[in-house]
């Protein structure tokens, strides 16, 4: 029967709303919900492809066993989990403790379920050995909030939507949709502050597409973003203009303003590029401004001063008097806060333990991917010897792609959680496919804690999901299970789940989420008369519940005991200190500067088997500047050699002004040659992985995050 469903889409961080035309089994159309209370009829073209990835024949519906190098032969679920269950196990009882790592993709942020038994699988496995996407791309933000704020999760997220200007830094969110700012059609809303009188300041080597839209385009030496945004704030300081809101929400201001009085500005121009008059009014203008807010994300995490330029961010921020100010940055309301519930279980934090080789430290409970191959190489008690992975692909997302898969073929048994056979899970003794999730009912609770407007929605299944397949939560618990573990990954709380299965109740995400929901701002708590959201309300909602624009304040986001921003913590001041050093010895780099680049049709490593979202001309291109393409005696399509300290291989260059002189681009997330036979649209546009000639060794010195 033919029927309308209307979706949250689930592949990046603007969770769209989607409009779903279905008859039985079969998608039919998928076009943008005019009516989502948050992207109001916007959705990118990979929100347009998610049900190819559904019908894609080379999606794997079964477990999949590995019988030899590159071949693999499918088995039953219940063999299958008891094989991987039987794994695991024999690593951990023959190497103990830390011997088995866990490697979580980026799609389990965006998987509630999935994401509910994180913690219960990481337990089980008895290991420290962490790692994630997060380590790729967002460990300086989570450590930045957490010793501000309180919480990696706490967010002061642009109000995008009433700011008067809008400075943003190494981030571009035309093409990524907003990260850590879920603002579906970016570019309507940047076109919304123009037509007000807005002005939008872009600072990036690379004039990207989210600089097309700018006021002002500021070119900026690659890794030196922190240099400007306090120098910035350094002369709203030395103009006697820092905001008296700064002295009222924040510890430590008088640590931070002799520092930034100290500040060499010359020095700082000259270490960024930025002529110092352009710096000078860039920071009357921010500081002027009846409403202004500064906005950093990647290309600033993942430089070499990546924890210290998203705090330079928030500082600029607090400075001017914009933290938690209507226009500025302010802290969203979520429907659903896992943040306390992080403080309570000890899951949140940076630094508490370390890796075994290196000694790089955890944030939010993840170690540096960049150690993760050092870690199943190196001999001695610790090693990794057996690894677990959830759609993820570390060989293309981590650094020195290469080496990582070399280190994979090493292991004594891998299991992987994943849709298709890529170049990560190649290596997997066992691979467990999970249902494509438009097959199951999605509530988000992790990026409402984003969003530029207060909002929750929950999602039913799309499509029945089929009687030979598994939800990704039902796999994972079915092994946390068959490994003497339960949901909670707390054993009282387990025993009484036990009990309460005995007689019908089992524990479900669904479950879960309400409790989540009852729990939190707009939710009832324990008392039955209060007035407040239901699961059975939220799920009525066929297009989500608005919740109002984002409140003023901060008291809903700084979450230490003291409830003030905690502007000078240690790991900060130290990293100050070395950055101060760089500063003043600062050294001209010989050869060219790589950064990555992002592409609105693609998603990290995946995506990539969507015909649509691969046709056209080739993408995977080197952009080179002309000046520096006549040096070198490169022209414009021609094939040109790449090589870094551990990578060496050709590539095929686009020769534009796009790029700043001495920088050359390329975007992550291709390289699928060696997953051909398996992801056949991909493989026949492999393109190459710009991680292969990222070097693992050279790490950010707060959070051990790879310098991309």
């Amino acid at each position: 029967m033919r029927r309308t469903v209307y979706r949250t889409c689930t592949l990046c961080e603007a969770t769209c709303g989607l409009l779903f035309e279905v008859d039985g089994d079969r998608i039919l159309s998928v076009r943008p919900d005019p009516d989502d209370p948050i992207s109001k009829g916007y959705a990118c073209p990979k929100g347009m492809a998610i049900a190819k990835v559904h019908d894609d024949p080379d999606r794997l519906r079964r477990p999949m066993r590995r019988v030899g190098p590159d071949r693999f032969e499918p088995i039953g679920w219940e063999e299958a989990l008891d094989r991987a269950a039987a794994g695991l196990r024999s690593v951990l009882d023959r190497h103990g403790r830390d011997s088995v790592a866990a490697y979580w993709g980026n799609p389990v942020v965006h998987n509630h379920g999935a994401l509910l038994l994180r913690r219960a699988v990481n337990r089980i496995l008895r290991t420290r050995n962490v790692y994630g996407a997060g380590s790729q791309d967002t460990s300086p933000r989570f450590a930045t909030s957490f010793h501000l704020y309180g919480s990696s999760l706490s967010f002061p997220v642009p109000d995008l939507d009433r700011t008067d200007f809008f400075l943003c830094i190494g981030a571009n969110p035309v093409v990524s949709n907003g990260s850590v700012m879920t603002a579906p059609d970016v570019r309507g809303r940047l076109r919304a502050l123009r037509r007000r009188v807005g002005k939008l300041v872009v600072v990036d080597p690379r004039r990207s597409e989210t600089a097309e839209e700018a006021d002002e385009y500021v070119p900026i030496r690659p890794g030196t973003d922190a240099a400007l945004l306090f120098a910035m704030a350094s002369l709203i300081v030395r103009a006697g203009r820092a905001s008296p809101r700064a002295a009222e929400q924040a510890n430590g201001l008088d640590t931070i303003l002799q520092r930034l009085a100290a500040l060499d500005l010359d020095a700082a121009a000259r270490f960024t590029g930025v002529p110092l008059d352009q710096i000078v009014r860039l920071a009357r203008e921010f500081e002027e401004r009846p409403s202004s807010v500064a906005y950093s994300r990647v290309g600033v995490c993942n430089s070499r001063f990546g924890t210290l330029g998203t705090y330079a961010t928030d500082l600029l921020n607090v400075i001017a008097g914009r933290l938690g100010a209507v226009g500025g940055a302010m802290f969203p309301t979520p429907a659903l806060d896992v943040r306390r519930i992080l403080q309570r279980t000890g899951d949140d934090g940076h630094g508490r333990w370390r890796t075994r080789v290196r000694g790089l430290p955890e944030t939010l409970g993840e170690l540096p991917s960049a150690a993760l191959a050092e870690e199943i190489e190196t001999p001695g008690p610790g090693q990794v010897r057996g690894l677990f992975t959830f759609a993820g692909n570390p060989v293309l997302s981590a650094p020195n792609g290469t080496r990582t898969a070399a280190a994979l073929g090493r292991l004594k048994f891998m299991v992987s959680v994943d849709l298709y056979v890529n170049e990560t899970t190649r290596y997997a003794d066992l691979i467990l496919p999970p249902a494509w999730s438009l097959a199951d009912e999605h509530v988000d609770f992790i990026f409402p804690l984003t969003s530029v407007r207060n909002a929750v929605r929950c999602s039913p299944p799309v499509v029945p999901k089929p009687v030979d397949e598994r939800h990704d939560w039902e796999i994972l618990l079915s092994l946390v299970r068959r490994l003497g573990g339960g949901p909670t990954a707390m054993p009282v709380v387990d025993s009484l789940l036990r009990v309460a299965e005995r007689f019908g109740v089992r524990w479900t995400p669904r479950r879960m989420v309400a409790l989540l929901l009852r729990s939190g701002a707009f939710g009832k708590g324990l008392w039955p008369w209060r007035r407040g959201l239901s699961m059975r309300e939220l799920e009525a909602s066929q297009h989500g519940i608005d919740l109002g624009p984002l409140e003023p304040g901060v008291a809903h986001g700084v979450l230490h005991k003291s409830g003030r921003v905690e502007l000078a913590p240690k790991p900060i001041l130290d990293e100050w200190r070395a950055f101060e050093r760089a500063l003043v010895h600062e050294t001209t780099v010989s050869g060219l500067l790589l950064i990555g680049r992002r592409e609105i049709r693609t998603n990290n490593s995946w995506m990539h088997n969507v015909p649509s979202l691969v046709s056209g001309a080739e993408r995977c291109l080197l952009f080179v500047h002309p000046k520096d393409a006549i040096l070198r005696g490169i022209a414009d399509g021609e094939q040109a050699v790449l090589e870094s300290r551990v990578h060496r291989a050709t590539v095929r260059v686009r020769v534009t002004e796009e790029v700043t002189p001495g920088v050359v681009s390329l975007p992550h997330g291709w390289g699928h040659a060696t997953a051909a036979p398996w992801q056949r649209v991909a493989g026949r546009r492999p393109g190459v992985s710009v991680n292969d000639w990222t070097d693992g060794a050279e790490v950010e010195n707060v959070v051990g995050q790879s310098i991309l």
